[in-house]
């Protein structure tokens, strides 16, 4: 079994590199599905968490194309681009739609390894991430209508009495629904109650 969480995806139309990269990366106790191009990645991706090395120069669909459609499909791998030569202002491009790096083949293996590492934790960051926030969403489904209209003005920085005043209720009241606000969203204090607002979709 893998030490590390997640799979090594290998987007790259070159069947010896790929072969190679593959080898490489399971020497060393990682998990790798290769791809021969970004349309059989797209009809074979099971939403796995992992990391991705992508080849920016493919027939079809390119990298960049690639990394567009992952980011409308809301496929979050972080990405390793590989550049052939003359493939530098691409790399670059996709450096500013979010890849993490690129390296330009040929590359030395040994570069290679700490890249996917520093990828793979990257990866367990999003992932809780995306937990944390289905969590919040979860609590935030669990407040009545009151409460939501009570939390959307105390986050926006409103006092009690304000709020009262635009709800129509009295500032007791507020205060009851505030405290029913800050206990079924598990918040500490205003702070994280913002920061969860935030993530909130």
């Amino acid at each position: 079994m893998s030490r590390y969480n997640g799979t090594v995806f290998i987007v790259d139309d070159d069947d010896d590199f790929r072969d190679s990269m593959q080898w490489l990366l399971e020497s060393d106790d990682l998990s790798v599905k290769s791809f021969s191009s970004a349309r059989d990645f797209l009809s074979n991706y099971q939403d796995d968490q992992g990391c991705m090395l992508l080849d920016v120069r493919m027939p079809e669909i390119n990298g960049l194309a690639l990394q567009q459609i992952m980011l409308e499909k809301e496929i979050r791998l972080p990405i390793i681009v590989l550049s052939g030569h003359g493939d530098i202002p691409m790399a670059v491009t996709a450096m500013k739609n979010g890849a993490i790096d690129f390296l330009e083949k040929p590359f030395d293996d040994e570069v290679l390894i700490p890249l996917v590492q520093r990828a793979l934790k990257q990866s367990d960051q999003i992932l809780a991430g995306q937990q944390q926030r289905q969590q919040i969403q979860q609590r935030y489904e669990t407040l009545s209508r009151r409460e939501r209209e009570v939390m959307a003005l105390v986050v926006s920085g409103k006092a009690n009495r304000e709020i009262a005043e635009e709800l129509g209720i009295s500032p007791k009241t507020v205060e009851v629904h505030r405290s029913r606000v800050m206990s079924k969203m598990r918040a500490e204090s205003l702070p994280d109650l913002v920061n969860q607002a935030a993530q909130l979709n």
